[in-house]
């Protein structure tokens, strides 16, 4: 782990100190009374998880990770799954959709399982949300709505707030349409009748004995208690009560919940607690910057992301600029893959330099924990997978082996798995757009120069001799100083068939002198711009 510096901590200007800071103030720098500060996050368990999902684990994670450097108060972040509401539509992508549909209104927790695995189809979706969580590493407690209401955790709050029934539904009304308004109540009885979580007018309030009055879906009156499960809150109250049974300390939230979250914390100033620090991230956006839709099926999904790019990339993207949308979609994942490696890769000159390793976003990907880099990155990998014509992990390896002795899959973890993502890159995005083109006089002078320099240096030269041969075959075939981006361009556009690269003489010392001698005889005899 690597030490942080509290000084610095406090002066550290990363949103994540920002958010921890909010939260240490709110304290007062004092132990809460159930002695841990709370991180709350949220997730219904009517679908699977999906980005959302990991960006607020994630993000909250950081933060939590921020507030144990500035200090000793213990922490706790919760995972909080709303499985007592009731299902309200028939997701797609599941089996058995037409038994679901005979369960709707029914608390997810009670819907039986369409895969058949699970006792519930909420059980299904929460043990998907922790097999999810914990391939990631993340430190964090399940709680279940339905365990807590039905266990009376929750019987405080919903009291509380059938004293104040009248203050609460008058912060909700004037949200809602004319029709809507005169039915509306914070609380949903579930039917004794039908076990469903009904939404209809609450015909009559009894605090004194906890009590609910309602018209039944039978036509009958109806009096349920508002604890022990008998009741559940709608999802704005049901937000605040949460916070007030659970004294949650911190919980962010998307920017398309931002006034559903002013009015839960509205909610809980009524039941008399103060609402707990946060922020509102903006959503993702696609390529042509709009926001992006399951039923639109634009942008990149979460799934994506991972078949090509390891989970730290995508916490890293998570980290940059959480109040800003940012576009998600295939073509920026080696950049964020190489930006993250780069972060890792200046961690251990950056110890004794407090200020800028609190800036370093691999910090808080990591929570303080030391990573090994790998030698080398993921554009040097695509690189690596197009002139090798590389199908599969084993044959980059034979590369790797000879460039890095001692280097093993076994012993570098991150860097087999960015191997592994980078043949499916390159099968998928690089080798359908590679654009191989013939070379003009000038670069087939220079690729020859470049040719005879490469013959007589050692094969053992390292990748700077290398590199500085490239400049000079440049330099010398007519490039000057300011034209030496258009030689680096050309060598990738002619061998690579892409318009850009990592740096050309790591690329000789992975790939090999000879074989890119080879290379470049094709190249230039026009094998590439033949076939392409």
């Amino acid at each position: 782990m690597y030490k942080i510096d509290r000084e610095s901590a406090f002066k550290c200007r990363a949103w994540p100190f920002e958010e921890a800071r909010k939260v240490l103030s709110r304290l007062g720098g004092k132990v809460p009374e159930k002695g841990h500060v709370l991180f709350e996050t949220g997730y219904g368990p009517s679908g699977l998880p999906h980005i959302g999902t990991f960006g607020e684990v994630c993000r909250t994670s950081m933060v939590r990770y921020a507030f144990t450097c500035l200090s000793d108060i213990p922490t706790k972040i919760v995972c909080f799954s709303d499985d007592m509401d009731g299902l309200r539509k028939v997701p797609e992508n599941v089996p058995n959709k037409e038994m679901l549909a005979q369960h709707m209104g029914i608390p997810l927790s009670r819907v039986p399982d369409p895969f058949g695995k699970y006792e519930s189809f909420a059980a299904h979706n929460n043990a998907r949300l922790r097999e999810f969580l914990d391939s990631f590493g993340f430190d964090y407690e399940f709680i279940s709505s339905t365990e807590r209401y039905k266990s009376g955790q929750t019987d405080e709050g919903m009291l509380k707030m059938l004293h104040k029934h009248e203050e609460v539904r008058n912060i909700v009304l004037p949200l809602l349409g004319e029709d809507r308004k005169k039915t509306y109540s914070p609380f949903l009885p579930v039917s004794p009748k039908t076990g469903r979580v009904l939404q209809v007018a609450i015909l009559e309030t009894h605090p004194e004995r906890g009590t609910v009055v309602f018209e039944d879906e039978d036509g009958t009156k109806a009096e349920v208690p508002v604890t022990g499960g008998h009741c559940k809150a709608q999802w704005r109250p049901d937000w605040a009560m949460h916070w007030y049974t659970l004294d949650t300390d911190y919980e962010m939230a998307g920017e398309d919940l931002q006034s559903s979250r002013d009015i839960a914390c509205k909610i809980l100033k009524v039941l008399g607690k103060t609402p707990p620090e946060g922020f509102h991230y903006k959503l993702f956006l696609d390529e042509k910057g709009e926001k992006i839709s399951k039923s639109k099926g634009n942008g990149l999904t979460m799934e994506e992301w991972l078949r090509y790019a390891p989970n730290e990339s995508l916490a890293y993207y998570m980290y940059l600029r959480p109040s800003s949308g940012k576009k998600l979609y295939f073509d920026i994942i080696p950049k964020a893959v190489d930006e993250y490696l780069t972060y890792v890769e200046k961690i251990p000159q950056q110890m004794a330099e407090p200020d800028k390793l609190l800036d370093n976003p691999a910090l808080y990907i990591h929570e303080g924990r030391e990573v090994k880099p790998p030698p080398v990155n993921f554009a040097l990998l695509l690189n690596l997978a197009s002139a090798a014509n590389a199908h599969d992990k084993e044959t980059m390896w034979g590369f790797i082996r000879r460039y890095a002795p001692g280097v093993t899959p076994e012993g570098n973890d991150l860097l087999d798995r960015l191997v592994v993502y980078a043949v499916r890159y390159y099968e998928d995005f690089v080798r359908p757009s590679n654009s191989y083109r013939l070379p003009d006089a000038r670069e087939r002078a220079a690729l020859e120069d470049l040719m005879r320099r490469l013959e007589v240096l050692p094969a053992t030269a390292d990748s700077e001799a290398l590199q500085t041969e490239v400049f000079t075959a440049g330099k010398e075939n007519g490039y000057a100083k300011e034209d030496l981006r258009q030689w680096f361009q050309a060598i990738y556009e002619v061998l690579i068939g892409q318009p850009q690269g990592p740096r050309f003489g790591t690329f000789i010392a992975l790939y090999g002198r000879d074989e890119t001698l080879a290379l470049i005889r094709d190249a230039l005899g026009g094998k590439f711009a033949k076939a392409a």
